[in-house]
Parts: structure tokens; C-alpha cells; sequence
């Protein structure tokens, strides 16, 4: 796992993608609180944008440098090393 000291930049891009992740969930729980509800499309959209965040995360733990745009498509999709827990 990265760290902040020894690299900062990448370091820097994964905070950021956890906290894109966090503003992405809070804004859909307010507007599906706010609305009553959400039809499954704009569900799926909403999940699958937060969940791109999230993968970025993942994939990027132990990357020393920046996501390129090369790695940013793979680097989005769900990781098939991570084991769901509960």
C-alpha cells in the first residue's frame, strides 16, 4: 500500500477518488431521501459511477504513480481480488 510520504502524488489521486466516492453515495442518499425513491436505470448509473471510484481505489493501492489514461478504464472495473465481507 502507498503512502502519503513517499508518494505523494498518488497518494494525493487515491484520497481524492475515496472522496469523490463518499460525495457521489451522500448526494444519492439525500436525493433518494429527499424523492421518495429512484427508478432502477438512474440506480444503476448512480452505484456503478461510485463504484468506478471505489475500483480506482482498489487498483491503485500500490501504484507508486498517477492513474494514466491507458490504466484508467481497466483500473475502473470491479476487481476480481477483492472478497465482499458481511
Amino acid at each position: 500500500m502507498i503512502n502519503q510520504k513517499e508518494h505523494f502524488v498518488a497518494w494525493a489521486q487515491l484520497i481524492t477518488e475515496l472522496d469523490d466516492a463518499k460525495e457521489h453515495l451522500d448526494s444519492l442518499t439525500k436525493r433518494m431521501v429527499q424523492d421518495g425513491g429512484i427508478d432502477d436505470a438512474e440506480f444503476a448509473v448512480e452505484l456503478g459511477h461510485v463504484y468506478a471510484h471505489l475500483n480506482r481505489v482498489w487498483h491503485s493501492r500500490s501504484q507508486e504513480s498517477e492513474i494514466t489514461e491507458e490504466q484508467w478504464p481497466i483500473f475502473s472495473q470491479f476487481p476480481n481480488d477483492l472478497k465482499p465481507v458481511g
